[in-house]
């Protein structure tokens, strides 16, 4: 099954290193998404889990070498974390009650989602990757996991630190910023994967930060002016602190450093080829 099956026409897609699985192509799986819930495709090659962006026609146009495309056929493979993925699923499987910690079960039983039979071809990535944020116990040779919360508390802090050592070597504005600005920028990325509750509030809880400051910081950067961590080559000339024009952006376009959505940022390198 090749990653373009059940799309009307063919598509470009631009992915890392994909190797070659047993029939040399990766498998298009629909899962939920670990925020919304929704239903959202990822590309399955050699165990490793692939987030797949579309980019539609109202994104503008992209240069593929010497080809210009312009008409959305464009796709984007960025590898994600299967833990993030399966966080809500483990979640939900342990049936946690206030202070019970929950039930363990079986991965087969763990991964049978009403509406999404395709988490079943994860079980063995699964199996190797959630035995970080979970309790496992082996009856002869079958295993039996149970999200613990002590342990997905250390992963996140471990994400978190990880994206605060990151973030520095992106670029100058991420380098000269404060580093709380840096901490609520590592948290904001994380929360684009994870539910409000428990895990988010947790990390806020935990780093002491506002909430609403992580959550709103991507909405923030998308109103021209509001971006804390960016200067515009205007302000840092003659320190105008309005935003710049629309036609003088069509030349330096903005580096939107707040904005991590990887669709975003793939769009602002485009525009900066063009």
């Amino acid at each position: 099954m090749g990653w373009w099956e059940g799309v009307e026409e063919p598509r470009v897609l631009i992915a890392p290193d994909l190797g070659t699985s047993g029939n040399g192509s990766g498998r298009l799986l629909s899962l939920r998404h670990p925020k919304s819930g929704n239903p959202t495709r990822y590309l399955f090659v050699n165990g490793l889990l692939q987030e797949l962006q579309w980019f539609k026609k109202s994104y503008g146009s992209w240069f593929l070498g010497d080809y210009l495309c312009e008409d959305g056929r464009l796709y984007l493979s960025t590898p994600v974390d299967p833990v993030f993925i399966m966080l809500p699923v483990f979640e939900e499987a342990r049936m946690k009650k206030r202070e019970d910690p929950g039930k363990f079960r079986q991965l087969d039983e763990i991964l049978f989602v009403d509406g999404y039979p395709e988490y079943q071809c994860l079980l063995s990535t699964v199996e190797n990757c959630m035995q970080v944020v979970c309790d496992v116990k082996e009856i002869g040779s079958t295993k039996f996991f149970r999200l613990d919360d002590s342990k997905v508390q250390r992963w996140l802090n471990y994400k978190v630190c990880q994206l605060k050592q990151t973030l520095p070597q992106l670029g100058k504005n991420y380098a000269v910023q404060e580093e709380k600005d840096t901490l609520v920028d590592a948290v904001s990325i994380l929360g684009e994967y994870l539910k409000d509750e428990p895990w988010l509030q947790y990390l806020c809880n935990h780093l002491k930060l506002d909430i609403l400051e992580v959550t709103g910081k991507a909405q923030m950067s998308d109103a021209p002016g509001n971006d804390p961590s960016f200067v515009n080559e205007s302000q840092e000339t003659n320190d105008d602190k309005k935003p710049a024009k629309r036609g003088r952006q069509a030349k330096k376009p903005k580096m939107e450093t707040e904005s991590h959505n990887i669709k975003d940022m793939f769009t602002r390198a485009s525009r900066k080829k063009n």
